[in-house]
């Protein structure tokens, strides 16, 4: 017998034949002999209603209401399956974040979880029963409600599967795993067999759709194995799992892109221990996520330096840096840039590889794509480029590395 998390996305519990599709799959895996715990996000469009009914009173709602009113997407959605599982003659458990033990930290709407006490969920299985469990909330260590941020059932399911000792954890979705690039994008792409957990983490941070970042991160903490697989079919997926050697002879694993985002460039600054430290945290402090940073000395001995963000945060951003600049020096400027995205190639065997930029910026020249800034990991490289050139220049690399092909 194995112990196996499942979880479920929007569009796998979107209406409720896909409910029904839901608890039937719930039910096989059950019938093979095995135990299951279910996550479930909220039905499709659900999580945005909530939003949409919330602005009806102001454009800035409380973050702290909003979480007790957005955990009720997921909580609508485990009583569903629940009930279609009893509609199958199944024993099931609709279990909450708090019945899941789930404790959280963080701002409200942007929790993170910070441990979990299994033993209600491990005496429900062990009694037989099936466990239908929320995803995307927990609670905080004075009882309130609290939500993980977009993406967060993929986090609850890691964490549940860690947290039970779970043998595997399958992130069922509508797609049939992971790709060598999006296929509405690049209609030649290929499925992946499997991805290293860093691969993973630096694709699903550079825009791939497939993982929430967090839980790739917790899944390779923990040691959780995960399959990404449609909940539609039952073709085998991707396994997500630690890098072994043969990985290495994969110089590109796959490529991803990331739309909206906006550069931030800030002139004038003093070339002074402490500045750019001063300018990092107010945007920390502000809760705004910074991507790929340039830092440079200007002609005139001023630093400046260029960083990227979503598009969405540029507001809060300049908000939050003006007060700062004002203190750091009367001459520094702020100057924003929108309409660009970012593309990403990644793979381990970059560690091992020459000419791995080379072939990228070749290609991307002769598409006559030009670059903006550019960033490099041990397993990534990264260009910023114009949003209208985006799709062009992920098929353009794409080609470039023969991606379409497996591997010999």
């Amino acid at each position: 017998m194995a112990l196996i998390v499942q979880k479920y996305g929007g569009t796998s519990v979107g209406t409720i034949d896909r409910i029904r599709n839901v608890a039937a799959r719930v039910k096989r895996t059950r019938d093979e002999g095995n135990q299951v715990a279910a996550v479930v996000s909220a039905m499709s469009g659900i999580t945005d209603k909530l939003i949409g009914m919330a602005k009806e009173f102001g454009e800035n709602p409380s973050e702290r209401e909003m979480d007790v009113l957005l955990a009720t997407g997921e909580q609508q959605s485990i009583a569903l399956v629940s009930l279609a599982l009893h509609e199958l003659g199944v024993p099931a458990l609709s279990v909450t974040g708090r019945q899941a033990g789930i404790t959280t930290t963080g701002s409200h709407t942007r929790g993170r979880i910070d441990a979990i006490d299994p033993q209600f969920m491990k005496r429900s299985l062990e009694a037989g029963n099936a466990l239908v469990v929320a995803g995307f909330q927990g609670i905080t260590p004075d009882g309130l409600i609290h939500t993980l941020g977009r993406g967060g059932s993929d986090l609850t399911a890691i964490a549940v599967a860690a947290a039970v000792g779970a043998d595997v954890c399958q992130i069922l979705t509508d797609v049939d795993g992971v790709y060598t690039c999006d296929p509405r994008i690049v209609p030649n792409a290929r499925k992946l067999p499997e991805i290293s957990y860093d691969e993973m983490l630096e694709l699903a941070s550079s825009g791939a759709k497939v993982m929430q970042s967090r839980s790739v991160e917790f899944a390779k903490k923990y040691g959780v194995v995960f399959e990404v697989r449609s909940s539609l079919n039952d073709n085998p997926g991707t396994m997500v799992l630690e890098e072994h050697p043969d990985m290495e002879n994969v110089v590109i694993r796959g490529v991803s892109i990331e739309r909206s985002q906006a550069r931030v460039t800030i002139t004038g600054i003093p070339d002074e221990p402490g500045m750019s430290a001063k300018i990092l945290c107010a945007l920390g402090d502000a809760e705004i996520n910074i991507d790929m940073i340039i830092s440079n000395i200007a002609s005139d001995g001023m630093a400046r330096h260029s960083f990227t963000m979503h598009s969405n945060d540029l507001g809060k951003a300049q908000a939050a840096l003006k007060p700062v600049l004002a203190e750091i020096s009367g001459e520094s400027k702020i100057e924003t840039e929108a309409g660009i995205a970012k593309l990403s190639c990644v793979g381990i065997g970059m560690r091992s590889h020459s000419g791995v930029a080379a072939t990228m910026f070749k290609a991307l020249g002769e598409a006559g794509i030009n670059i903006g800034m550019i960033s490099t990991s041990e397993i990534k490289i990264a260009v910023t480029v114009d949003e209208t050139r985006i799709e062009d220049a992920a098929r353009a690399v794409h080609d470039a590395f023969e991606l379409d092909k497996a591997p010999a």
